[in-house]
């Protein structure tokens, strides 16, 4: 692993997550640029995927639960090459294949329609019970945010992984404490989130969503553990990389005018992935 190779990607995605909602003048920058460091990791290190052949039967499989989060996914796909960077820019447009949730039919490289929150992770179980029944060895993984497991069909999908013993599944918490309301502890706590996952019999793991050495002993760990799948909290700051949007509620789900976008991308432009 080349730890300053995936940082400067990471800042590279942040800003097409920024560029992407910029032109599109909506979307959801802030829980997008929290996940840009995981949905690094996972396009550029942990995932067994092939941009020339998106729907090749063995790859591993990710499903963006926070499907709001369209922007993050996007703008790492295109880095990794299923699609053109400058793509971007059309986010949200008429005619534009790139939809403000993430849209299977039309989009190389994503494995499912989400946008519905607590739905993608029952999608996910789905596909990793399948792997188990057909004696497939891909693996699955799904992003959810802490907001998103408010949702009831989380924790039905959650008892459903653990009693199957899907040790293919990993799903990652994106904890960055904020949703469209607030702090996620004063709109409907979903603490303890990692005794939570515990009760349900996952393999659990706290992170620094930020810090790729964590991230990668996280992902290892969860190849390793045997009987039950894994759950990681990846503990994250909301609009990562973006001073005026870091820890802002705010920032959930509007776009940057043109002198904020200019100031962003100066911003990640000095940046250059420190």
């Amino acid at each position: 692993m080349d730890i300053q190779k995936l940082k400067v990607t990471a800042n590279e995605i942040r800003k097409g997550i920024v560029t992407a909602v910029y032109n599109a003048k909506s979307g959801h920058p802030g829980g997008s640029l929290s996940s840009a460091d995981i949905m690094t990791y996972l396009y550029f290190e942990e995932m067994n995927i092939d941009p020339k052949d998106p729907k090749k039967e063995d790859r591993d499989r990710f499903v963006l639960s926070k499907g709001h989060c369209a922007p993050a996914l996007y703008s790492t796909l295109a880095n990794r090459g299923f699609f053109p960077v400058s793509d971007l820019e059309t986010l949200r447009h008429t005619g534009s294949y790139l939809q403000g949730h993430p849209d299977m039919k039309h989009i190389p490289g994503v494995d499912m329609s989400s946008g519905s929150l607590g739905q993608g992770i029952s999608a996910a179980v789905g596909m990793a019970l399948a792997a188990k029944l057909d004696n497939k060895d891909f693996r699955v993984y799904t992003l959810l945010g802490d907001g998103e497991i408010q949702e009831g069909q989380v924790w039905e999908a959650s008892m459903f992984a653990a009693a199957k013993k899907l040790d293919n599944l990993v799903v990652i918490v994106d904890n960055n404490g904020l949703q469209i309301d607030g702090k996620i502890e004063d709109v409907n706590s979903p603490y303890p989130i990692v005794d939570k996952f515990k009760a349900f019999n996952f393999n659990t793991i706290e992170i620094d969503a930020h810090n790729f050495e964590e991230i990668e002993a996280a992902f290892k760990a969860a190849r390793e553990c045997k009987g039950v799948p894994t759950a990681i909290i990846a503990k994250s700051t909301k609009g990562k990389g973006v001073s005026f949007m870091e820890n802002s509620a705010g920032w959930h789900g509007k776009a940057p005018n043109a002198e904020e976008y200019e100031k962003a991308m100066q911003e990640l432009n000095n940046n250059g992935g420190e």
